[in-house]
């Protein structure tokens, strides 16, 4: 009751502020006052101000943060323990991306012919390196180089 009481006056006094900054005509300045004068009458109003007074004094809300700090310390306290282990999460999921490859032979996929002996490739010829510059050749005589 007593913090409805205070956040009611700091409200009054923040508009009274706000219309003595109206009347020296700043307007914008007044405006802003007004709305943060406001804010603790709507907190009131809301009934969060009353919820933050009944949390501060409730031993299981002190309980329930107590976990919540519980809770944060092991979740920093496995992340710099994962530091210092020398794997970024990068790291793991390259080698985790790896490890799935060499998960199957690459010749599994391969169908089997049985007893068959495959043929052997003949070679083919190499292209001449005339042939292969004779497009690069052919811009560049079109750009004049």
């Amino acid at each position: 009751m007593i913090a409805e009481t205070i956040c009611s006056a700091v409200a009054a006094a923040g508009l009274g502020i706000a219309a003595v900054t109206a009347y020296r005509k700043r307007f914008l300045a007044a405006a802003r006052l007004a709305a943060y004068a406001l804010v603790p009458l709507g907190l009131v109003m809301t009934g969060a101000v009353e919820w933050a007074a009944e949390t501060a004094f409730s031993p299981v809300a002190w309980a329930g943060f107590g976990v919540l700090g519980t809770a944060w310390l092991l979740f920093m306290g496995t992340r710099s323990a994962e530091r210092r282990s020398g794997g970024t999460r990068k790291e793991r999921k390259a080698a985790a991306k790896a490890a799935q490859r060499d998960a199957v032979a690459p010749a599994a996929s391969a169908p089997s012919l049985g007893a068959g002996v495959r043929p052997a490739a003949k070679p083919q010829k190499a292209a001449a390196p005339a042939e292969d510059f004779s497009d690069i050749e052919a811009i560049l005589k079109k750009h004049g180089i």
